[in-house]
């Protein structure tokens, strides 16, 4: 394991990482709320602690292999929330210990979306840009920012994008070069980013809260600049929009690069995942609207857009709420928390399982099913016109396997915790899924859990974020064999 070149990366992606520090101090300076004391700390640390690493490793080389792809995905990722942390902790929120800060800060990079803070409205403005940028970082995996940058620096990238690309498919590549698959993917990122802004702007929003909201719109994150999310803008035209985009993001976004390269849509409909994402949503959207108008809960029209606005915000593991939807009649909040266990499609700022492995999960199911009617045929599992091998069919049924035992693991120490069944179960939904709002005690926020409970959701978002295996790999001995 070349640990002298992961320590080097990690101090590099450290220094990068410090950069992000600056512009909430150019907006307290803006705002002068008094936050920008906290935030040049933060950078300070992060830039001294990147370099204690770097300059002693300066001239380590050597080639990256998997594992060690792995290993530097885990520890900057870990590194950098707690690094992350460093201003929240620093800052004069009220009641806000070290546990707090951290889980905010992994909330953030993870784009889980759920929060320990109440009282947005009166937060600073810097803290508020803040929390919306760590989103807008971490939505399309700033591993994978750093392999556009890494090539320059002499050091190889594919072993750390096979490392964060989500889905069970890691090799695929829209250009010849995998730094320019990431830069392409950035700048769909950006473009994105920059349209969702100019629209949510144009519907009425301040500049500063479409910037914010623009972030963690793209980033399928949730993170708002209000207490009541979307709901504190009273207005269809701008759920309409935000409805738009996060369906958008929750769409694997190499099928964005070819539809822009192509100038056509074709490359979505030739999309099974893509179907079965659409199919999911309109499907959950439907049973909503019916259910919500037959208990008029809604007018007509109210019922089509909050169910439309909240299917895809939880399905897609956004997180925006404009209603309390844990107050729906009869199973809809428990639905919409079931759905956001499929979450986005693979490649996409989702999380959640990814559409791709459900789909692989029912065809599986539904050849086990012709398995007993015809012992002796043979079938094939297909994705459209693609053989699927079989060796990613069983990936995906161990995949599946350690998501739910991992998922009662974490429920069982909720509970153990003090918590009951239901805040339990949605807590650790929430967070294993990066979706943010939960029900229960957790409906509102996480400010009532206790400090072991923040640690072990923070650990859980981790999970979520890096797919289960990327983590869990680590813990295993044959990892650490030379």
């Amino acid at each position: 394991m070349q640990l002298k070149v992961i320590i080097r990366i990690l101090g590099i992606l450290l220094m990068i990482f410090s950069i992000a520090m600056l512009p909430p101090i150019a907006v307290a300076w803006y705002y002068g709320d008094g936050g920008g004391l906290a935030f040049f700390t933060g950078f300070v640390v992060s830039l001294l602690l990147g370099l204690l690493l770097f300059i002693p490793r300066k001239n380590a080389t050597g080639d990256l292999r998997t594992r060690d792809g792995f290993l530097v995905v885990i520890l900057f990722w870990s590194v950098l929330s707690f690094m992350g942390a460093v201003p929240f902790y620093l800052s004069d929120i009220e009641n806000f210990g070290f546990a707090d800060a951290i889980f905010e800060s992994f909330s953030g990079l993870t784009t889980t979306g759920a929060t320990v803070i109440s009282g947005l409205d009166h937060l600073p403005h810097s803290i508020l840009f803040y929390r919306q940028q760590l989103q807008w970082m971490g939505g399309m995996g700033i591993i994978v920012l750093a392999v556009a940058v890494l090539p320059m620096l002499g050091i190889g990238g594919m072993q750390l994008y096979r490392a964060e690309t989500p889905g069970p498919v890691k090799d695929a590549k829209l250009t010849p070069r995998i730094a320019g698959t990431a830069k392409a993917l950035w700048y769909i990122y950006f473009g994105l980013t920059v349209i969702c802004c100019l629209s949510y702007w144009g519907a009425g929003m301040s500049l500063f809260d479409a910037i914010g909201h623009s972030f963690s719109t793209i980033a399928i994150g949730g993170f708002s600049t209000h207490d009541a999310s979307i709901g504190w803008f009273e207005s269809i035209q701008i759920e309409l929009i935000c409805s738009f985009f996060m369906l958008l993001s929750g769409v694997n976004f190499s099928l964005h690069f070819v539809a822009v390269r192509k100038l056509s849509l074709e490359s979505y409909f030739n999309d099974a995942e893509f179907k079965f994402y659409l199919s999911i949503l309109t499907i959950v959207a439907l049973i909503s609207i019916l259910v919500l108008v037959i208990h008029e809960h809604f007018g007509f029209s109210e019922a089509v857009v909050k169910a439309i606005f909240h299917t895809i915000s939880i399905g897609t593991t956004t997180g925006f709420i404009t209603h309390d939807f844990t107050l729906w009649p009869i199973f809809l909040p428990v639905l919409l928390i079931f759905v956001s266990f499929v979450g986005g499609c693979s490649g996409s700022t989702g999380g959640g399982m990814k559409v791709i492995r459900i789909l692989l999960l029912f065809k599986q199911g539904a050849r086990e099913i012709q398995r007993l009617i015809h012992p002796n045929a043979i079938f094939k599992i297909r994705i459209g016109k693609t053989s699927v091998p079989e060796n990613i069919v069983e990936s995906v049924w161990g995949f599946f396997a350690i998501y739910v035992a991992l998922f009662f693991l974490f429920m069982l120490f909720l509970m153990a915790d003090g918590h009951d069944q239901v805040t339990a179960f949605s807590a650790v939904a929430a967070c294993m899924n990066n979706l943010g709002p939960g029900l229960g005690e957790v409906s509102e926020n996480y400010s009532s859990l206790s400090d072991l409970s923040k640690w072990v959701l923070s650990l859980t978002m981790l999970f979520g974020r890096l797919e289960i295996f990327t983590l869990l790999v680590i813990f295993t001995p044959g990892f650490w064999r030379s």
